[in-house]
């Protein structure tokens, strides 16, 4: 079953929603990719419960336009097959299918009630 396996928090200050989400819950953000400009890069982070055990991953960026909003990204084993599903079921895509720099594809979608979500498929 398709699960949320990784959010994604856009900030208008990207330091400084880094410290604050590292002074509260000790998280760890990483650059994993670097843009041309600074406004395009992209940090990662892992969580973990309060046994340690790993839990979902997270991402942190610049706030690419007002409505850039917190994402959960839902892994899926094909987007084109969920984006019928999503379009038959009242969502729509608002953005083109995208790679990710060797790990796959994702895309952004609204549901029906619009809140903005995206789906992840793994580079086979």
């Amino acid at each position: 079953m398709p699960t949320v396996q990784h959010f994604e928090i856009p900030a208008d200050d990207v330091n400084r929603v880094q410290k604050f989400y590292k002074d509260v819950f000790g998280w760890e953000m990483k650059k994993e990719i670097s843009g041309e400009n600074p406004d395009q890069d992209y940090y990662m982070f892992k969580t973990q419960d309060d046994k340690g055990n790993e839990s979902i991953s997270g991402g942190m960026m610049k706030r690419q336009s007002p409505n850039h909003t917190v994402t959960n990204y839902i892994t899926v084993s094909s987007i084109d097959e969920y984006t019928t599903k999503i379009e038959q079921s009242g969502g729509k895509a608002i953005m083109p299918k995208m790679p990710v720099k060797d790990m796959g594809y994702i895309r952004i979608y609204i549901d029906s009630e619009n809140n903005m979500f995206g789906l992840f498929e793994e580079k086979k």
